[in-house]
């Protein structure tokens, strides 16, 4: 089989990543490690009572690892439920909010804990856990730069502004099949409220099915990059290695 990615700029129109040389915005999708706890995208439930026990009537969480950002560390315990020191992919999600509130979406979670997981054990620990709330951090500030009109979501054109920033120039036809499969709307999802009283998602990319798709195409450029052993833009590959290809995308 015979395949050619991207549409102009560079060999066969992928791009070079996030965060290089003009990428602006203090580098998008920066750095994995260190804490911090973003101030809007990616925040987490509202802290635990005073004095109180954890949720679903568990014992206080024990003391904050030494160095560790005490908000941060409480958020962890606070969905840490069964004081494992480590959080499942539910848990994360319980954790892990839009701007308006509405809970990532699991497929997201599942991608992030699969950059943040280092031991590959299926969960996260509190520092695995505070690299990824970084990266977060990271991201919100790249989606606020690109949501030109603070709609809350990411639009078509907004979205391609800024994977050409990111140094991927996809083609009109695979920007209209990115946006159809990250809009809430175009790709047929029902999302309620997050809360009763509050309204839906307005049409658009919401925050992490943004980080999401920006993930994947770095990650399905990266992976035809190992093919494309002469930087021609074209690959010859048989059936099984498209298949594992495809199998080891997110």
């Amino acid at each position: 089989m015979s395949y050619n990615y991207g549409g102009g700029g560079g060999a066969g129109g992928y791009g070079g990543g996030y965060g290089g040389a003009g990428a602006g915005a203090g580098g998008y999708g920066g750095s994995h490690t260190g804490g911090g706890v973003p101030p809007g995208y990616g925040q987490g439930p509202p802290p635990a009572k005073p004095g109180g026990g954890g949720p679903g009537g568990f014992g206080p969480p024990p003391g904050a690892p030494p160095g560790a950002d005490p908000q941060l560390w409480q958020w962890f315990s606070s969905v840490d439920l069964d004081r494992s020191g480590h959080i499942s992919p539910t848990e994360l999600q319980a954790a892990l909010r839009n701007g308006d509130w509405s809970p990532f979406d699991l497929d997201t979670v599942k991608l992030l804990m699969s950059i943040f997981d280092t031991d590959r054990s299926g969960t996260i620990a509190f520092n695995e856990f505070a690299g990824l709330w970084k990266y977060i951090k990271d991201w919100q500030n790249v989606f606020r730069h690109f949501d030109r009109d603070n709609s809350g979501t990411i639009d078509g054109q907004e979205l391609a502004t800024a994977l050409r920033q990111f140094g991927y120039n996809l083609s009109p036809n695979l920007l209209r099949l990115l946006e159809q499969k990250y809009d809430v709307k175009a790709s047929g999802s029902t999302a309620a409220p997050a809360y009763p009283g509050t309204r839906a998602p307005p049409p658009g990319i919401s925050f992490d099915r943004f980080v999401r798709a920006c993930v994947v195409i770095r990650q399905l450029t990266e992976a035809f990059r190992r093919l494309d052993t002469q930087g021609s833009g074209w690959i010859q590959i048989n059936y099984d290695t498209f298949m594992e290809t495809v199998l080891q995308a997110p």
